[in-house]
């Protein structure tokens, strides 16, 4: 099981800061988005860090990576 940190929109769209999943032990940052998108499909398009660091989507998620969901955000 991971736990991923939710900020911005996503954490209203998804109703918490925090969120627990059951991932493969083999799954990759793309595996996680796909998977958060299917249970979320209202989360806009949005950025994974693990271990504070933006992650690309063939990254590897270990358990015990600190990972957070980063949504887009607006300004100007």
């Amino acid at each position: 099981m991971i736990e991923i940190l939710i900020f911005g929109v996503a954490k209203d769209i998804v109703g918490t800061d925090k969120l627990s999943i059951d991932i493969p032990p083999s799954s990759t940052v793309r595996d996680l988005k796909n998977l958060l998108q299917s249970t979320y499909p209202m989360l806009p398009e949005s950025m994974i860090a693990i271990n504070t660091k933006y992650a690309n989507d063939e990254q590897a998620i270990s358990q015990t990576d600190e990972i957070a969901l980063i949504p887009p955000t607006n300004g100007g």
